[in-house]
């Protein structure tokens, strides 16, 4: 049994959904395990993980026209505005989403389904470096 841990910057330019699939996967790979649990965890309360689909880009453009909706920036209903009108709505967005994904390693593959790719969801305008850690335990 072995276990390896990454730290990975992701570089955001404001609201919306970066692919860290590559940076994920390439990692994973490179260890050369077989069989484990790939953990990728988002040190931030104002970003997020997703796991969702990786083959229209419509699908990302409508997840935030969703959220849009459903927690919009400068909402009367918030105090907490320290950082701007989408400081809170950026802490609830992540409260829904989620900062760790776990992905089953199976014959030296990740387990996504075809169209899955892991996404970083920056809730945020501003741009951001964010820190992901990723974690493998396997043989």
């Amino acid at each position: 049994m072995q276990q390896h841990t990454q730290t990975i910057q992701v570089k955001s330019h404001g609201r919306q959904l970066y692919d860290i699939t590559p940076q994920v996967l390439g990692w994973a790979n490179s260890l050369g395990l077989t069989t484990g649990l790939i953990t990728v965890y988002i040190q931030h309360t104002s970003a997020s993980l997703l796991i969702n689909e990786n083959y229209d880009h419509d699908v990302l453009v409508d997840m935030e026209a969703f959220f849009k909706r459903l927690v919009p920036d400068g909402d009367p209903l918030f105090i907490h505005t320290v950082e701007g009108p989408d400081d809170m709505p950026a802490h609830v967005r992540t409260a829904l989403t989620q900062t760790s994904l776990s992905i089953p390693l199976i014959d030296g593959k990740a387990a996504l389904g075809q169209w899955q790719g892991i996404f970083l969801y920056e809730h945020r305008h501003v741009a951001s470096a964010r820190r992901v850690i990723l974690h493998l335990i396997g043989e």
